[in-house]
């Protein structure tokens, strides 16, 4: 591992909390479940490429799914998740194919869980108002993780959406 501190600006500086994220690095395969309403989820299977970028101050995504039946056949998405020293969170955002909005969100790392919890706001596809956003990405092992992220319905009932199991590939 570089050295990547710097002494002119710390806001810059590589921390403890960047290498936390060292076990999401590393090419992964993703077995998906998304809730689109009430029933079973649509299930669909990918890859997910996580780099570090930037000095190591970045962890980059870059996911494509496997061709397949469903709501979004060609599916892939990119985004970015690091730490802020500044604010002292991890930030992250995710583009993809099935819309047109950034998704951005902030949290926090609990060591002895192993579990990102983020939080954020994102446009309803349906009515154009906001929804909160929450994301879990929890190590469940060495070469697993698990991303579960949840949104909050209009009548303020939190409901999960989306759920991706994560096996070092």
């Amino acid at each position: 591992m570089t050295d990547t501190t710097t002494d002119t600006c710390p806001a810059g500086d590589v921390t403890e909390h960047h290498r936390a994220m060292d076990p999401l690095a590393g090419t992964f395969r993703a077995r998906v479940q998304l809730w689109m309403g009430p029933g079973e989820p649509h299930v669909s299977t990918g890859t997910m490429v996580n780099e570090w970028d930037l000095g190591e101050r970045f962890l980059k995504q870059t996911y494509t799914g496997d061709p397949g039946e469903g709501p979004f056949p060609d599916f892939e998405g990119r985004g970015y998740m690091g730490y802020n020293t500044v604010t002292k969170k991890y930030e992250g955002f995710w583009i993809d194919t099935a819309s047109t909005m950034f998704q951005t969100e902030a949290g926090d790392y609990d060591p002895a869980a192993r579990r990102w919890t983020m939080l954020g706001e994102v446009a309803n596809p349906q009515t154009g108002g906001v929804m909160k956003k929450r994301s879990v990405f929890t190590l469940t092992g060495d070469d697993e993780h698990l991303m579960e992220t949840f949104f909050t319905g209009p009548d303020g009932t939190e409901f999960k959406a989306m759920e991706i199991a994560f096996a070092r590939a």
